[in-house]
């Protein structure tokens, strides 16, 4: 969790039940139950990457014996009754897993209340991270924007690392605000979410892109430099064809 852990604290009350989902790499210590699908013993990966290896209080309010170890994804029911539990936190977790939506369904299904925090698309959208040529974290397989109660899922199309102009340069990432960072919701009862439907390539390519121009414009000459390596290139695959020596 990279947001006020102080604030998501004080939503908790002395007596509540909180489940902890996703919460290996860095456990929130309020939490009475973990689920996650590593082992209650190698918790606190954070820790040795120079992170927090905890956060939420110093006393572990969990054990070995509610540390749920299992595959989130799996589509069988959390070992929960509905509403088992006051408060759920689920923090950057939803980015890296196959099925998000199921995992929601089953926050609503047994927590009455929670928190859940992701990376703002716009900080996934960014190169640098890892190695300038590559967006946003590698294990991160979506996008997620965060509205009023609603959370979407957008695929992290493999795309996004081949064309410039679908992601930011690793400049803008530096200029973004803590707040720009991560997207968050404290939810009650219930959210809403659900998966963006984007139908053939050249769509997929107008919406990666459009989300970038909304908030950033590349110079002209960049873009021309990009069709101009895009024509030689298919002029030299067209001349290879034509050639078989060349092909060999």
């Amino acid at each position: 969790m990279f947001g006020d852990v102080d604030l998501v604290l004080s939503r908790i009350n002395p007596n509540d039940v909180v489940l902890d989902v996703g919460g290996w790499a860095s456990p929130f210590n309020r939490a009475n139950w973990i689920l996650d699908a590593e082992a209650c013993e190698t918790r606190g990966f954070y820790g040795l990457i120079g992170l927090p290896s905890s956060q939420g209080g110093d006393k572990e309010f969990f054990s070995k014996e509610t540390w749920v170890q299992r595959d989130m994804c799996e589509k069988t029911p959390f070992p929960f009754p509905d509403k088992f539990f006051d408060f759920s936190i689920c923090s950057h977790t939803l980015e890296d897993i196959r099925d998000p939506l199921f995992v929601c369904s089953e926050l609503i299904r047994i927590s009455k209340s929670g928190y859940i925090e992701v990376p703002s698309r716009v900080s996934e959208t960014c190169r640098g991270s890892e190695a300038d040529n590559l967006v946003g974290l590698s294990h991160h397989r979506w996008f997620v924007e965060i509205k009023d109660n609603h959370i979407q899922f957008t695929m992290k199309y493999h795309n996004v690392h081949t064309d410039f102009r679908l992601s930011f340069p690793p400049s803008y990432a530096k200029k973004l605000k803590p707040d720009e960072l991560i997207d968050s919701i404290f939810w009650q009862d219930s959210f809403s979410f659900a998966e963006t439907q984007i139908h053939g390539p050249d769509k997929i390519q107008e919406e990666l892109k459009g989300s970038v121009a909304s908030r950033y414009q590349y110079p002209q000459y960049m873009i021309a430099t990009q069709k101009m390596g895009y024509t030689a290139k298919r002029l030299f695959n067209g001349i290879k064809r034509r050639l078989p020596v060349l092909s060999k």
